[in-house]
């Protein structure tokens, strides 16, 4: 697929770039993007969003609002988004008068798994064993046998699904169809259980040209459905399990057309096999680190790619390790355990983290994300250590774990 309105040449420094969302993503966009000299136009429904506050400009709108969107593609040269759930026709819209990537076609098989599934599996990389429900009448129709084939399993809706939301384990096929009518009837997948051995990432950005890049592969740890740590170079990963990932992202890359920086996720098997879990049209939690340890970040790569630019050395000087950051930490009765967003927590509950003693590590490096309200369960910030060797950066990375009463394992 050739990508939509590429710019003929690179579009330079002092132009505007755009951000669809408002995130901590689009907030490390901006530092990015500023410092390379550009000016960001951010459009997120939300007055206080932590892009929005740093932004040259901050579009408050809906994002399929008309006004909205014409006002960003005119100012614009170039947009990109943030995050997968904004409406992929926002973005086809945007492309009638601008480069955007990723493309809206590539967004919309990331925000479904069904699609994702799909079309992973077209492209050659293999998925875990699964079964598409996309009504309770086609849950109805299916045999328990069917069902059965793929339990234990995990039903996870099609769309809207993200750090552990929308998923729920079952067992048997009664389990199944009970799950089923919990999450309202909506179109599901029922992915089988595997016997996991550990997971990884595979971060790569590729240029509207074809020209691609690859970050070493980082080895990830999650809690309840929500990224804890990530290590980078992934300690568990030999040198042709690397490549096979590696080569698996790119390929699916070059399937899409895709245009910016991709993400997939990996489960390793007990018996060293790679299967995809699913995949992010947008920077990633889990590369993160390269802010600190790459000679060129993800936020950067960004603004390369959609930019027509060169794309950068994704070489790691350091090793790495990724702290996630959730509001649990700030409230001192509930720490070490995350849980699901419970909406507004009283003020008079938090207390601030003990930042200065993080700071105070040599190997920390502390970024946090400018967000109003910590919640438990919100992704607050993170934490990059890095270090001469990897085992010096997971000790400091478990010394503040233990100081921040953040649970590693």
């Amino acid at each position: 697929m050739t990508p939509d309105n590429s710019p003929v040449s690179p579009i330079l420094p002092g132009a505007w770039l755009g951000m669809v969302g408002g995130g901590q993503l689009g907030r490390m966009f901006c530092f990015a993007a500023q410092a390379m000299g550009y000016r960001v136009a951010v459009l997120d429904p939300d007055a206080t969003s932590p892009a929005g506050a740093v932004a040259d400009k901050h579009i408050c709108a809906a994002y399929d609002d008309e006004a909205a969107l014409t006002e960003l593609a005119r100012l614009c040269a170039a947009i990109s988004t943030e995050f997968e759930n904004v409406p992929a026709e926002s973005l086809d819209t945007l492309a009638k008068s601008t480069f955007v990537s990723p493309a809206g076609r590539c967004v919309a098989v990331a925000q479904d798994r069904i699609a994702e599934k799909r079309f992973i599996a077209a492209s050659g990389v293999p998925v875990a064993p699964h079964v598409v429900i996309e009504s309770s009448q086609a849950l109805a129709a299916l045999s328990d046998d069917a069902i059965a084939a793929v339990l234990p399993g995990i039903l996870k809706t099609a769309r809207m699904g993200y750090d552990g939301k929308g998923q729920v384990r079952v067992s048997s096929v009664d389990e199944v169809r009970a799950a089923h009518a919990t999450l309202a009837g909506v179109p599901c997948v029922l992915e089988k259980r595997l016997p996991l051995k550990f997971e990884v990432s595979a971060l790569i950005a590729r240029g509207a040209n074809g020209a691609a890049v690859v970050y070493p592969l980082a080895q990830n740890t999650h809690r309840n459905g929500v990224l804890s740590h990530t290590i980078v170079p992934a300690p568990d990963a030999n040198e042709a399990l690397v490549k096979q990932a590696q080569q698996a992202a790119l390929q699916i890359a070059a399937k899409l057309g895709y245009v910016g920086v991709l993400c997939v996720e990996f489960f390793i098997l007990e018996d060293g096999s790679l299967v995809a879990n699913e995949m992010a049209p947008r920077p990633h939690n889990s590369g993160h680190y390269t802010t600190d340890a790459c000679a060129t970040s993800q936020f950067e790569q960004q603004v390369r790619a959609m930019t027509g630019m060169p794309l950068g050395d994704t070489r790691q000087h350091s090793p790495a390790v990724m702290l996630n950051i959730l509001g649990d930490v700030w409230f001192p009765a509930g720490v070490g355990e995350a849980k699901a967003p419970q909406g507004p927590v009283s003020s008079t509950a938090a207390v601030t983290p003990p930042w200065d003693q993080v700071a105070a590590m040599p190997a920390a490096r502390l970024h946090l994300y400018g967000k109003e309200e910590a919640r438990p369960g919100r992704k607050m910030g993170h934490v990059n250590f890095t270090a001469p060797t990897l085992d010096e950066a997971r000790t400091a990375a478990r010394d503040c774990a233990r100081l921040l009463h953040i649970a590693t394992s």
